[in-house]
Order: structure tokens, then C-alpha cells, then sequence
């Protein structure tokens, strides 16, 4: 070995690096000899100076080739070492060992050079540092490089010269073989050529691979195994998707010898790496294409229309395949404003629809973009195919008799197949369990259980052919299927025919079809384009929409309006009937019926009163009063009055009965305000009403102030509140109108207990809402209900004791499901049945009207409301959208509801 005297210390207090590698596994199985001269480099650096401690084996790439872009763990670690200047040399059994790419090698050197690495081989030892030994290494490395490109280049040469005579022998697909001599024959198993033939014979029929997968659910398909430990071998399992396009796909089927479908190309990732892969070439780009070369399943002009079908499906390349839905013309159909696509939409009850959905999702739709239903287009597109096509199809029709009758023998041809094997593998079972001797009955029980076994799979695959006989339905005689045929038409509309047959016998006519622009929504123009260029333009009218549809027909509206003035709404039920009319819908009109169409086109119903009677608001209007107090004087008996048929109150009217009503009114204090004064009343005092009128505020307002002391008054003999009043009084309540904000609470502590005659750690009912951050209404519902202990001082104030273990059990209460405490709208609910029957307490009736509760509890009070009381003692209310109309009504003519009262309330003080 050249080159010793360059090894020093320095070198050899390093470690010394051995890297082993071979290109393929293959050549680590058999080229044991090479390996072991490549471990025998560790003895060689002992020798050289190095100790066996400091000597390291790289051996990760063994069975990886060295060319440019391939993953090496082994090299990468080696180049790892030698830049972090950890190894003062590298073993090698040749430099080609180390890399086949000058890059790689290039890259080597360099980093060796400046750590002062050395390479050693078997030729010498190279210092890097050294232009000659440089020069020596790099003309070494490029002649590796050289050499990989020179050997691949001659066995690509000679796999491509046996390629072209198509003797270049590769993994065959299933339901091929090589025989003695090396010819690509049929596989000799039937039942494989049978599943074979039956992949072509089914795609042609239904044209999708995902129907062929359909039609092999419950049957099993070959499988030939290459590598490993079943190396061909045949097996057998499911067949699926990706089997059948590899099958459809694959031009072997079709006798024809193909080399170069698939190339090698490389790729760079983002973080440098090279990325190996296989790439499918076009089949123009095919290099070596010989066909006629083996018996074929299918020949080269099926293989192609295969290709051009499967083409045709791959929705994902913008393709539009017939489908199986009931849209006749789903995929050809086009909009003719903004020239895309029309997608296909299915809705309940067997309706489909075409729409512009793509132009409105990318906001390109025109102004006559259109949607249309299916069966607008479907139908007369359909009528115009049958009267193109030419009466003569009794020649096809016979020929699809042909076809189905294959088709029938076809499905019951595997079960045949399965049932011939089943029988050849009990006859052998049969015949080994015979040739063993009686007396060898070890050998015999085994014999005799395997033959009973093979005779159960005889009788199973027996009766699963007898199952598939009988599933074959029966086939309409030749003379039949020509009158059958005859009927075109007939053939079409036919229950029995499919909706993917229709379609691809439309598009075997029609290219597209479009929905031309059209401004009047009624009506549609359709747009027909054959194949042979010809086109045709269908007008057509809209179906009419479902509120159409539903529309009361004009007959019936005239007969009703005709009725109303002098008939009932039972007669007027009655009268349509007699008459035949229905509803838009075809059904029979009833009473609720009637009565919607009178509201809905005002329609006006018969008088209810009689001669000198009025109703409830013009009894109102007349005497200048809400119609409440009209309804409380008639259901308190104060006022006489009928109800008819409807519900509706009738007054006898005349001078007599507005006199007696006027009395009551001046008996009253809440109707009208009495202009004269009220008994013990000062001249300068007004009562609630007047001073509430006034102001322009609720009377609640003013309670609410002469509660808290604000206002000054006083009750007269008669218990009512008379108010001093003059020029300073009312600026002072005005003043307290216009700053509503006194009156609202400050956060904790805004209304704290005096500090004189408070014992200590007491606080008010505000400060203990405050505290817990509920309503105060819900802390003295507690007090009052007895669960919270407290005292009342000299003023009416609430003192509460308070302390962590009273404020733990007030917390408890409040946060228990469905405490009585009144929280807000709904805190009061009924009891489950309760609810489940159409009731729903005050609370709930008060917050859906806008109102206070006490207003419900006057209604009911008063009759004008139905309630009941439930077993926990709640009202319940039973409530329907006319109760609630009734009610919102009732409060609007109401005084003390109007929108002025409602805003002029002073902060929500009351």
C-alpha cells in the first residue's frame, strides 16, 4: 500500500471510520465473499496504528445502492463524523464503495480535506490536502459514476432489444401463464378465465367499474401472488374497485405486449431531498407496443373504447357520466345565459330539479340564470327523441334478447365452475381415503373426515347453482319481444326500464341541451343539440309553483263572497260541497277552511245584530271608554247582552241603556276623570288619575312615590289619595321624570340599612341581592316564604342577619332546580303534564304580551281569561294563538297599555 508515511499521530488519536456497502440485497445474499473483505478492513487500520477500540464499522447501507439521490443512513452518518473533525481516516474497499455520484463524492472530499482526513483503499492513502492525491480521487470518483451509467446502459439495451421481439419475460396479470416453452398462454383453470371474461362482459353491459364490483358481491376472484413466501401461487379473494380498473386497464387482456408504461422520475422536495417515483406514460408515448402477441380476453379496439369509457366517467377531469337518478337530462344540460354546467338536485318525493348553482356560488350568474324542474325538461325532450328515432328496432331489440340471454348464462356459469371443483375434490378425497389399508386406521380417520368435509362443499356449491337457477327469471318468447320492440315508445315509458338506460340512449343522440334566456318566468325555451349538428328549440310552460297550486280557485272565492252577507260558515261549507268544488290541493272545504279564505281575501261575514243592537267597541266608541270596561259590565252582569253563533256579544241598544251606562261611569274613579271635587277633597288636591294625566305618566308612578315618601299625600274619607298640588310640586315630579336615574339602584349597598338602630352584620334586601346577583324580588320572596330569617325596624326596613353559614344555605335555595323564587320571564314553570297539554303560566302569558303579571290576574279575575289551577296550586293558562290574539287586542285598547304611558314611566320605577 502506497502512502503509509501519511498516517500520524494525529490521525491515529482519531477514530478510524470502515464503511461498508453493497448495491442490492441480492448481492449481501450471494456475495458473501465481497462483505467479508470489506469487514476484513478493521484488521488492516489495527495494523496500520489505530486501536481496535477506535475503529468504527459503518455497515447501515448495505443492500443500498450508492447512485445520486438515494436515502443512505450509513453515508450520512459518515459525513456527519467527518465534519465534526471526529475521524482521522476512512476505510474503504474501492472509492466506489463510498459513492456513484460525483456530488456526493465531491462533497466527501471537500469536508475531509479541511478536517485533515484521510481516504484509504486498497490501491493507497489519500490526503486531501494534497493537489495530486486530489486530482487522483476526483478522476477515481467520475470514473465510478462512469462506469454505473456504462452497465446500466448495457442491460437497458439488452432488456429493450429482448423487448422488441416480446421475449423479455415480467410478472404476468392474472389469468396468464408461462408455459414450458415460455409462452404467455391462457391460464389453463377455468373458473379464472371464467371471472376474468365475466370483469369485460359486465363493464360492457353497465359501463362503470363500480357495477362491476356491484356484480361480484358474494363471489370471489383470482389473485395471482408474486414474491414472498406464496410466490405463484393462485389466490383467491374479493374483488374491488382498484383490481377492477388495474384489470380494465391493463393491455395484456387484450393480446397485446406492452414495454415502458411505467418510467422512473425524479423529483426535488422542498428540503433538498430526492424523490424517486413511478410515473404511468401516456399510451402515445408507449416505447415498444407489438399486439397480437398471446391470446387475448378482449381485442385492441374493446381495449380502447374500455380507455375512452373509463375516461368518460372520471367526473374529477370534468367528465359527466349518465348516473342512476331519475333526471333524464342530468350532465348534458347547460345554461344558456352564463354558458356553465347545470348541477342536478333531488328532493324529496321522486322531484329533481336543474340549477345555475356553480355561476351563483362564484357570483357569475346573469339576470337570467334559471332553475327548472326536471320533469318540465324531461318529458318533452323525451317525446322529441322518440318521434326522431326511425320505427325500425326490432333487429336491436332482438339482439338485446341475445345479450340478456348471455347475461343469464353467464350468472350461473361460476356457480357451475365452483360445483365442478367441488365434485373433482371430493372424487379425490374419495379415491385416497379407498387406497389406504382398513388397518391403518390412524391414516384412515383423517382420510375420511377430509372426504366428509369436500362432500358438505359439494352440497353447499350444489345448492347455491340450484339457488341461482331459480333466481333466473324467465325470457319473453322472439315473437312477443318483436311486438314488444315494435313499441318504442312503450319500450321507454316502460316501469321496468332503467333510468341510466335512458340516458345513455338519449346522449347516443343528443350532444346537450340548454335552457336558453328567457324573461318570462312562466314559460321556458330549450335548446336541443344532436350529434349530427341539427338542432331544435322546445317552448314550453313552467310547471305551476306548489303556492299556485294551493291557490283558492277563482269559483270557489265568487261562491263564498256570494254567501257571506245572508249564510253561515257551516252553510257556506255545505253550499261548496253540494257545488263540487274543492281546494287548490283537491280536498273538501270545512269550516276552519272558509273561514281563512274570508280573512284572507276580507270577505265580509254575515251581521250577527239583530235591529237595535251594537257591538262591543262602537258601545265603547259611543260612550268614550275602553272596551274592557264594556266586556267586565257585560260578564259582571252590569250590562245586558247576547253572544251569537261566533262568540261575538250583541247589546241591545236605545236612549235607556246609554243613560244607565253613563250613570256607571260617573260612579266610577278609574273610566274618566270627575271634574268636580270628591268628597273631603281641597281645592288645591288632585287624585291619582289627574295627576298621572297630567304628568303623562302611569298611576303606578305616583303610588310608587307616595310609598317611599316623595310625594305628599293624603287619603279622604272615601279611602282615596288626594295630592297637594301646585306650581313647585309638579316641577319637582317633572324633575324626577326627566332624571329617571335616581330611582335606579347603585351596585352593592345602594339602599344600605341605617347605621343608627342596625344591629351589626345585618344588611338590607338590596345588599344581599347585590352580594348573590339575583333579583331583590327573590331575596324577599324568601323572607316572606319564611326560609330566610329577618326583622322589620321602625320604617318598614328589612334587616337581614347575615353571616357565611346563612349566606351558603341562601345560595342553596336559590340555585335549586325550579326554586319558587321569582327570577324573571318563565322562572315560575308548570309541572311537566301540565305544560304538555298547550298551558303555560302567568309569568310566561305576562313576558309574551309585554305586561305585567298582575294585568293576567286581573283578566282572570275579571272572567275575560280562562285559568285553572294546577295540583301545586299554579295557575295554568290554556294558550292558543287566538287566546293571545284576543289578549294583545285587549291590551292595546286598554288606557293603561298605550305605548305613551308604557315610555313615560319614570325609569321602571314602579
Amino acid at each position: 500500500m502506497n502512502g503509509l508515511s501519511k498516517i500520524t499521530a494525529s490521525h491515529r488519536s482519531r477514530t478510524a471510520a470502515v464503511y461498508l456497502r453493497q448495491s442490492t440485497y441480492v448481492q449481501v445474499r450471494d456475495n458473501t465473499e465481497s462483505t467479508l473483505r470489506q469487514y476484513d478492513l478493521v484488521e488492516r487500520a489495527v495494523e496500520l496504528g489505530w486501536a481496535r477500540e477506535d475503529v468504527l464499522v459503518i455497515d447501515a447501507d448495505l443492500g443500498r445502492s450508492a447512485k445520486f439521490g438515494t436515502e443512505r443512513l450509513g453515508f450520512r452518518d459518515l459525513v456527519a463524523q467527518v465534519c465534526l473533525g471526529e475521524v482521522g481516516a476512512v476505510f474503504g474497499l474501492e472509492v466506489s464503495r463510498l459513492a456513484r455520484s460525483s456530488a456526493d463524492f465531491a462533497r466527501l472530499l471537500e469536508l475531509a480535506r479541511l478536517t485533515n482526513a484521510l481516504l484509504v483503499d486498497a490501491d493507497g492513502v489519500y490526503d486531501l490536502a494534497d493537489i495530486n492525491d486530489r486530482l487522483l480521487l476526483g478522476l477515481k470518483g467520475s470514473m465510478s459514476e462512469a462506469e454505473l451509467h456504462i452497465l446500466a446502459g448495457r442491460l437497458h439495451g439488452a432488456k429493450r432489444a429482448a423487448a422488441e421481439r416480446g421475449e423479455l419475460r415480467f410478472p404476468l396479470p392474472v389469468g396468464y401463464v408461462y408455459d414450458d416453452e415460455g409462452m404467455c398462454v391462457l391460464d389453463p383453470d377455468q373458473e379464472v378465465q371464467a371471472a376474468i371474461a365475466d370483469v369485460f362482459a359486465v363493464f360492457q353491459e353497465q359501463g362503470s367499474a363500480f357495477k362491476v364490483v356491484g356484480e361480484f358481491v358474494g363471489r370471489r376472484f383470482p389473485l395471482r401472488a408474486y414474491g414472498g413466501i406464496w410466490a405463484g401461487q393462485l389466490r383467491w379473494g374479493k374483488l374491488t374497485h382498484s383490481r377492477v380498473l388495474g384489470v380494465l386497464r391493463n393491455p395484456s387482456y387484450a393480446g397485446t405486449y406492452v414495454y415502458g408504461r411505467y418510467v422512473t422520475r425524479r423529483t426535488v422536495r422542498p428540503d433538498g431531498s430526492v424523490n424517486t417515483g413511478i410515473v404511468l406514460r401516456p399510451r402515445e408515448e408507449w416505447p415498444i407496443v407489438l399486439h397480437d402477441h398471446h391470446e387475448g380476453y378482449i381485442g385492441w379496439a374493446d381495449y380502447l373504447a374500455i380507455e375512452a369509457k373509463l375516461k368518460a366517467n372520471c367526473t374529477h377531469d370534468g367528465a359527466r357520466p349518465p348516473r342512476e337518478g331519475l333526471a333524464l337530462c342530468q350532465g348534458i344540460m347547460v345554461c344558456g345565459s352564463c354558458g356553465r354546467p347545470m348541477t342536478t338536485r333531488y328532493y324529496e318525493h321522486q322531484q329533481a330539479a336543474y340549477g345555475c348553482s356553480s355561476s351563483r356560488a362564484d357570483h357569475e350568474a346573469t339576470a337570467t340564470c334559471r332553475s327548472i324542474r326536471a320533469d318540465a325538461v324531461d318529458e318533452p325532450v323525451a317525446r322529441l327523441l322518440l318521434s326522431a328515432l326511425s320505427p325500425g328496432q326490432i333487429e336491436r331489440a332482438l339482439a338485446a334478447a341475445d345479450e340478456v340471454t348471455v347475461r343469464h348464462g353467464r350468472s350461473h356459469r361460476a356457480a357451475e365452475l365452483a360445483v365442478e371443483r367441488a365434485r373433482f375434490d371430493a372424487q379425490r378425497a374419495e379415491r385416497a381415503f379407498n387406497a389406504v389399508e382398513p388397518e391403518n386406521r390412524l391414516v384412515a380417520r383423517t382420510l375420511e373426515s377430509r372426504w366428509e368435509a369436500r362432500l358438505a362443499a359439494l352440497t353447499e356449491a350444489e345448492a347455491a347453482l340450484a339457488q341461482v337457477r331459480e333466481a333466473r327469471s324467465a325470457l319473453p318468447d322472439r315473437d312477443g319481444l318483436r311486438a314488444l320492440a315494435a313499441d318504442l315508445p312503450g319500450l321507454w315509458w316502460a316501469a321496468t326500464t332503467k333510468d341510466r338506460d335512458r340516458k345513455r340512449l338519449l346522449r347516443t343522440m343528443i350532444s346537450d341541451i340548454m335552457l336558453l334566456p328567457e324573461t318570462d318566468r312562466t314559460r321556458a325555451r330549450i335548446g336541443v343539440r344532436w350529434h349530427t349538428g341539427a338542432t331544435d328549440i322546445l317552448d314550453i310552460r313552467r310547471p305551476h309553483t306548489s303556492a299556485q297550486i294551493r291557490k283558492t280557485p277563482a269559483a270557489a272565492r265568487e261562491l263564498i263572497a256570494r254567501l257571506s252577507p245572508s249564510h253561515s260558515n257551516t252553510e257556506i261549507t255545505a253550499e261548496l260541497a253540494r257545488a263540487g268544488l274543492t281546494t287548490g290541493t283537491g280536498q273538501p272545504y270545512t269550516v276552519a277552511a272558509v273561514k281563512w279564505i274570508r280573512y284572507t281575501y276580507k270577505i265580509p261575514s254575515s251581521s250577527p245584530f239583530g235591529d237595535g243592537e251594537i257591538g262591543v267597541d262602537e258601545a265603547a266608541k259611543i260612550l268614550g271608554i275602553t272596551a274592557n270596561a264594556v266586556y267586565y259590565w257585560l260578564t259582571h252582569d252590569r250590562l245586558t247582552g247576547r253572544k251569537d253563533a261566533s262568540g261575538r256579544w250583541c247589546i241591545p241598544w236605545n236612549q235607556q241603556v246609554e243613560a244607565a251606562c253613563r250613570r256607571q261611569i260617573d260612579a266610577s274613579g278609574h273610566l274618566v276623570p270627575r271634574e268636580s271635587l270628591l268628597h273631603g277633597m281641597q281645592p288645591d288636591e288632585l287624585t291619582i288619575q289627574r295627576t298621572a294625566d297630567r304628568l303623562g305618566v302611569n298611576c303606578h308612578v305616583l303610588y310608587y312615590w307616595i310609598r317611599i315618601g316623595r310625594l305628599t299625600a293624603r287619603k279622604g274619607p272615601d279611602g282615596r289619595w288626594c295630592i297637594p298640588w301646585d306650581a313647585h310640586v309638579e316641577t319637582c315630579c317633572r324633575s324626577w321624570l326627566a332624571h329617571p336615574e335616581q330611582f335606579a339602584a347603585r351596585g352593592v349597598g345602594s339602599r344600605p340599612l341605617p347605621a343608627s338602630d342596625t344591629a351589626d352584620a345585618e344588611l338590607s334586601i338590596q345588599q344581599v341581592a347585590a352580594r348573590l346577583g339575583v333579583l331583590p324580588a327573590a331575596i324577599a320572596y324568601q323572607v316572606k316564604a319564611g326560609r330566610l330569617a329577618a326583622r322589620h325596624r321602625g320604617n318598614g326596613r328589612v334587616a337581614i342577619p347575615w353571616n357565611t353559614t346563612v349566606e351558603a344555605d341562601l345560595r342553596t335555595q336559590l340555585t335549586r332546580l325550579k326554586h319558587p323564587g321569582p327570577t324573571g320571564p318563565g322562572s315560575h314553570p308548570l309541572p311537566a303534564d301540565v305544560a304538555a297539554r298547550g298551558e303555560i303560566s302567568v309569568q310566561d302569558a305576562a313576558a309574551r304580551l309585554g305586561i305585567r303579571p298582575g294585568t293576567i290576574y286581573h283578566w282572570i279575575y275579571c272572567g275575560d281569561l280562562t285559568a285553572h289551577r294546577t295540583a301545586n296550586g299554579r295557575v295554568g293558562i290554556p294558550w292558543t294563538a287566538g287566546v293571545e290574539a284576543a289578549c294583545r287586542q285587549r291590551a292595546l285598547k286598554c288606557t293603561k297599555f298605550t305605548p305613551q304611558s308604557r315610555t313615560s314611566t319614570a325609569g321602571g320605577a314602579v
